[in-house]
């Protein structure tokens, strides 16, 4: 399904690749929309949805989460940088990570997804967030 994601957090419109599946992260009563990207972790995401996680801040970079099951790492990097926005799994933790900040490079991080709009709520937010994760309807 492809649909128009609009501005990616820095005003640049995004254009989805083909077969990225449109998402919305929901906090508190504001729902923010995401891609994930066609790619083994990110259908891996997918297929867990409906989601509802605590997100809980890390290095003040990001926001981390466990998942009720790891995701694939099959034709992923070994390693990544994330930039703000970006939707990721930390595969030596097994966790996901939603990035509010740009992060350096590192081993294990595979991006699957991408923020389309809250980045800066989530930066924001303090202490435990709750956070429901589902397709876009």
């Amino acid at each position: 399904m492809t649909v128009d994601p609009g501005p990616a957090p820095d005003g640049q419109r995004q254009q989805p690749e083909s077969g990225d599946l449109h998402i919305s992260l929901t906090v508190g009563s504001t729902a923010h929309r995401a891609t994930l990207r066609d790619t083994p972790a990110g259908r891996d995401f997918a297929a867990l949805l409906p989601l509802n996680l605590t997100l809980k801040d890390f290095a003040g970079t990001e926001k981390i989460s466990d998942l009720p099951s790891r995701l694939s790492t099959a034709n992923a990097p070994t390693a990544a940088a994330a930039d703000a926005g970006d939707i990721a799994f930390y595969a030596p933790w097994g966790n996901l990570a939603i990035f509010y900040r740009a992060s350096g490079y590192a081993q294990g991080l595979i991006v699957f997804g991408r923020l389309q709009t809250g980045t800066d709520h989530l930066a924001a937010a303090t202490g435990d967030v709750p956070v429901t994760i589902a397709v876009a309807s």
